[in-house]
């Protein structure tokens, strides 16, 4: 009940959050905040660290953007398909990597995304080291005007509100429990019967999906995909949001991300935008060091010790 009436508050705080803060700020730390949650899904409950999230994200952003600028699509078909070409990738590297463990499995998945990297550096689409510039907003079913930026942000709401509901419903799930065995012990579950690589590969397609619907729906907020969006520093990037939230757990990622996201908001217009990350690396070596599990990980520790 009382996890229910936290979910109420925090419904209640992102409805009325654009009419006090910039919708499309919100949007971004929102799109982030998704990938955040779909990058912890393989790293929380599978225990597999990927260093190639950032192709997926940055699929669904290019796809995304190419139709809308081209197909005359509307704006839930454009994500859909970007949501999609981003699944159909993870579905392929997934296959390539999960048989891989440890630190064989990250630098697997780095190398895969860093192929994805230089194809779309030089894909004549994307529009190269510039970037697919200008990407219309377009109308939500043909109605709903979302150049509005307060019709975008509760557009991105809604997507963020399904991809939370669709992690939370995956890891509470029979499927869920298999996944957490796993990353527990992977011996023990192989010889109860699962087939561990099928369940990390589905996993891992799951995420890839949420990851290129949160690029997807980046693209429309900043009407931009870039290769910013398939760098390997994104993909550390969601790392460290991950880690500061804190690892394996459903809200971990969405506190990691909105810390990230407001430090680089509005620590990079002033002076000390020349050391944003010098700053984050000094937050992550913090919180690996003193804050194990993460803000919410600490916090949850603290509220079973008092009130447990």
């Amino acid at each position: 009940m009382k996890i229910n009436k936290f979910y109420v508050a925090m419904l209640v705080l992102a409805l009325v959050a654009p009419f006090f803060l910039y919708p499309v700020f919100l949007a971004k730390l929102l799109c982030f905040a998704l990938f955040a949650c779909a990058f912890n899904l393989m790293l929380g409950y599978v225990g597999l660290l990927s260093f190639g999230h950032a192709a997926f994200l940055g699929t669904g952003g290019y796809i995304t953007g190419w139709l809308m600028m081209n197909s005359g699509l509307t704006p839930e078909l454009s994500i859909l398909l970007g949501t999609v070409a981003a699944g159909a990738l993870g579905a392929i590297y997934g296959k390539l990597s999960v048989k891989r463990e440890g630190i064989y499995f990250a630098m697997v998945t780095l190398a895969l995304s860093q192929l994805v990297f230089f194809i779309y550096l030089q894909a004549p689409f994307t529009g190269g080291e510039d970037g697919m510039q200008g990407v219309p907003r377009g109308n939500l079913f043909g109605i709903i005007d979302l150049s509005d930026n307060l019709n975008m942000y509760y557009f991105v709401l809604a997507i963020f509100l399904f991809g939370f509901w669709l992690i939370h419903r995956t890891i509470h799930s029979p499927f869920g429990q298999v996944l957490k065995a796993i990353r527990e012990n992977e011996p023990r579950a192989t010889s109860l019967g699962y087939n561990v690589n099928d369940y990390k590969w589905v996993a891992f397609t799951i995420s890839a999906a949420l990851a290129g619907l949160a690029g997807s729906t980046k693209t429309l907020v900043f009407q931009l995909a870039s290769l910013t969006d398939v760098h390997w520093h994104m993909s550390g990037e969601v790392v460290l949001m991950t880690l500061v939230g804190g690892v394996g757990t459903i809200f971990g990622p969405v506190v990691g991300a909105g810390v990230i996201v407001t430090m680089q908001n509005y620590l990079s217009g002033g002076e000390l935008g020349n050391y944003i990350h010098i700053i984050m690396g000094f937050i992550f070596v913090i919180c690996v060091l003193a804050f194990r599990s993460g803000i919410v990980g600490e916090f949850q520790k603290v509220w079973k010790r008092n009130f447990g």
